[in-house]
């Protein structure tokens, strides 16, 4: 049989650029191809990454040589979610721990505000994307101490940050950043 599956096949959508909405230089430092597009689609400049696969300290190397150039980084790790999909709970595990040993030289480049979260939660026991809350870490210069100690499920409902909806990420961080206009008396 022949034949061709054409998956998505459309135009470009128009979505308004970070630039115009957030008054932001965005970059995106990302591998797989769907998240570079996606990236671009909202305006990010797509950083050259060095290595294969995930190349985390390619990543990294993009991250310090753009450091000055750009004051919002969209930072991709895709290993993380894959192996959750293949139901590789030991390799999701090594993944976080990979990027888990970036993070020093991450915060040595002095961020205004660090978010660290994910787009869906991937469970390994399902081996797919699930329904689950998905954590969320903030380091900036004014936020209030709370009751979590770790970056895990459990230790994320203690966070005084609640369940919220991706469309408050943006604004969280900008107002931690000081980029939000001051609103009242």
């Amino acid at each position: 049989m022949n034949g061709a599956l054409f998956r998505g096949a459309s135009k470009k959508p128009s979505f308004p650029r970070m630039e115009e909405v957030y008054k932001l230089t965005p970059a995106a430092i990302a591998s797989y191809p769907m998240y570079k597009g996606l990236a671009s689609l909202v305006g990010m400049e797509v950083l050259p990454v060095e290595g294969e696969g995930d190349a985390l300290e390619g990543k990294l190397k993009a991250l310090r040589e753009n450091w000055d150039r750009y004051d919002f980084f969209y930072f991709h790790v895709k290993k993380t979610d894959a192996m959750g999909e293949d139901g590789n709970f030991r390799g999701k595990v090594e993944k976080v721990e990979l990027f888990d040993a970036l993070l020093p030289e991450i915060l040595a480049l002095g961020p205004d505000v660090l978010a660290i979260t994910g787009d869906h939660s991937t469970p390994a026991l399902l081996k797919a994307h699930s329904w689950h809350p998905v954590p969320l870490l903030l380091k900036a210069p004014y936020l209030r101490a709370d009751e979590a100690k770790r970056f895990t499920e459990k230790e994320a409902l203690k966070g005084s940050l609640g369940h919220l909806r991706g469309v408050e990420l943006m604004p969280l961080l900008l107002a931690h950043a000081g980029k939000l206009l001051k609103y009242g008396a």
